[in-house]
């Protein structure tokens, strides 16, 4: 079975990425992209589903791990009676390849490992055809099935039942390498590896892309590995940023609330691409532009919430009866079908990531600008409709206060990139309409009453997504009404100290009641906390929160404050950049930042 969702490391190369167990056994691996079938898919089942497990062969008095500093480099420390060893695994990083290299290093004495390898492509679909093969540099398993190959270097591995498995023994001193390749199934045998250059590469290149990162003072380790995991999570040819790199980890154990998450939403990658704009990384905004150039090219009307990490558009939802799923939670999804959705709060998304893009002085191409006027033109014929909202409602359609809000955004970007930026636009019209959603707003999507915004027009509960009002300009952070909000918030969401989404048992998503508190929503309320003038507020909610983070700085998309769990996809890109945000806007409080932290949308109007 499947460890806890925080018991796990990740590894990647910026294409896709491995989950590493405590136990020393990779439970998931997608090759040789995010969204690719599993090859290792023990995470979704048991080791049936695939796993290869490298780990000491005797019993185990202590074990420890780490990151290489600024990397993805993974480091375990196992202590046996008879020795220590370390184990270093990471995925190569810099060429076309798909790579995961461990490597065991005797530290005293001698200690017997044990490996079990258990290869089953297409989400545990297909078992290979193996076979052993002599190369000049040793022993190798060539597995194949399909279009899939992959080729295994190491220790001599003998059959075993379905798998495949060995035991060896490392002295102080001595290094044993295993590698396994992904390839074309009907290409040749890719050449070994050269591991100790390649390690050194990968280490060199993490290394250099963190030095160049703008980190707050506040929270600095949370945040520098936040940034570093939203790298991990950007597809490096495409510029796709995928909001996690797992499917169907159930927000709720046990339940159907499992969800494929190997796609790049438009939010997420916006809200990506403005946090790592805000501490210095300007490439890969350039990078996301252009993958959002690509994927959204043609008719504005047909955008989607979500693509694939090329910009596909067909992300076709279907269940796989070869994974039982995640301690039994089922049924494992591939593919999401809120890609059909309409959600009217990603132009604002979208429209703000490239503001804060011209801002840092990336300039406009000429196919940027003409696409934003093209958004703008779709947005002005179809604002009023009523959409599925930020959480992708599987109920009824709903003018959701959140995406009325983020639609007078895109108006507000649209008119400062004329006002401001000298671009060109209908600059009158755009501010009647942007004038006219406020007014819509603060009459039906806000309780006079009980002084607070309302999830949706006419309803009476809240959602956390109205915490973000503020953060875009909407509010001020200290405006009565905001204020109000928080306050409803404070009594209908909190759930053990953290937030709640929404309510699930109003039965206004269309699915079965019972979630966890989602982790990003407690940061929005840490950012409200620090920009209100709550900073003590802010502060001890914040440590409670990054204290949630797993050994090795990791967070899931939802917590589980009774069983003290991870639940939901991980590492999730939007408890990240949430973090981040949250430890920038307690640095703006203190004021001791280092980076630009200001609400996304300058002042409320």
């Amino acid at each position: 079975m499947a460890l806890h969702i925080e018991d796990y490391a990740l590894i990647g190369d910026c294409h896709t990425a491995a989950l590493v167990g405590r136990d020393g056994s990779i439970d998931w691996l997608c090759l040789p992209r995010f969204d690719s079938a599993s090859t290792f898919g023990a995470l979704l089942g048991t080791q049936d589903q695939g796993r290869w497990l490298l780990a000491p062969a005797d019993r185990v008095l202590a074990t420890s791990r780490h990151y290489l500093e600024d990397t993805f480099v993974l480091i375990t420390r196992w202590v046996t009676e008879t020795g220590e060893v370390e184990v270093t695994d990471f995925m190569p990083i810099g060429d076309r390849r798909a790579d995961v290299v461990r490597r065991v290093r005797g530290v005293t004495g001698s200690v017997r490992m044990m490996e079990d390898v258990r290869i089953r492509f297409a989400y545990a679909e297909a078992i290979p055809w193996v076979r052993q093969i002599h190369e000049a540099g040793g022993p190798a398993l060539l597995a194949v099935a399909g279009p899939d190959a992959v080729v295994l270097r190491g220790p001599k591995l003998s059959p075993r039942d379905h798998s495949h498995a060995a035991e060896f023994t490392v002295s102080a001193g001595e290094t044993v390498n295993m590698t396994l390749t992904w390839f074309h199934a009907h290409r040749e045998v890719p050449a070994p590896l050269e591991v100790d250059q390649r390690q050194e590469d990968t280490e060199k290149w993490w290394q250099e892309w963190a030095s160049m990162c703008v980190a707050s003072p506040q929270y600095h380790d949370h945040v520098h590995r936040s940034l570093l995991v939203l790298r991990a999570l950007s597809h490096a040819e495409t510029g796709g940023i995928v909001a996690a790199v797992t499917t169907s980890l159930p927000e709720q154990f046990g339940g159907g609330r499992n969800w494929d998450y190997r796609y790049v939403w438009l939010r997420d990658a916006s809200l990506t691409l403005d946090v790592l704009l805000s501490h210095g990384f300007e490439q890969e905004a350039d990078a996301w532009r252009n993958w959002l150039l690509r994927a959204v090219a043609g008719d504005p009307g047909d955008i989607q919430i979500m693509y694939g990490l090329s910009g596909e558009r067909r992300l076709s939802e279907w269940e796989v009866p070869s994974l039982p799923g995640y301690h039994g939670a089922s049924p494992v999804r591939v593919g999401n079908d809120a890609w059909r959705q309409y959600q009217g709060d990603i132009f604002g998304e979208v429209m703000l990531a490239l503001q804060s893009a011209r801002r840092v002085g990336l300039n406009e191409t000429k196919f940027s600008w003409p696409l934003q006027r093209a958004l703008m033109s779709f947005i002005e014929d179809n604002w009023s409709r009523p959409d599925n909202g930020i959480w992708e409602i599987r109920g009824a359609k709903q003018h959701f206060t959140h995406s009325r809000a983020m639609l007078w955004a895109a108006f507000d970007c649209a008119v400062r990139a004329v006002r401001e930026s000298g671009l060109d636009g209908p600059v009158e019209r755009w501010e009647r309409l942007r004038d006219a959603i406020r007014e819509e707003i603060e009459t039906e999507g806000f309780d006079e009453k009980r002084n607070t915004f309302t999830q949706y027009y006419g309803g009476t509960n809240v959602d956390a997504s109205l915490l973000l009002l503020s953060q875009i300009g909407f509010v001020a952070a200290d405006d009565p009404r905001m204020l109000g909000t928080v306050s409803a918030i404070e009594r209908e969401l909190l759930h053990d100290g953290l937030v709640l989404r929404y309510l699930t048992q109003s039965g206004v998503d269309g699915l079965p009641g019972g979630e966890h508190p989602f982790l990003a929503c407690s940061f929005w309320l840490v950012e409200q906390y620090a920009r209100s003038g709550r900073l003590d507020d802010a502060t001890e909610l914040m440590d409670r929160l990054v204290a949630l983070c797993n050994d090795v700085g990791l967070l899931s998309e939802e917590y589980d404050v009774k069983a003290k769990r991870h639940a939901g996809n991980t590492p999730q890109a939007f408890s990240h950049l949430a973090l981040v945000r949250a430890a920038d806007a307690i640095a703006t409080a203190i004021g001791t930042t280092t980076v630009e932290t200001t609400a996304r949308v300058s002042q409320p109007r």
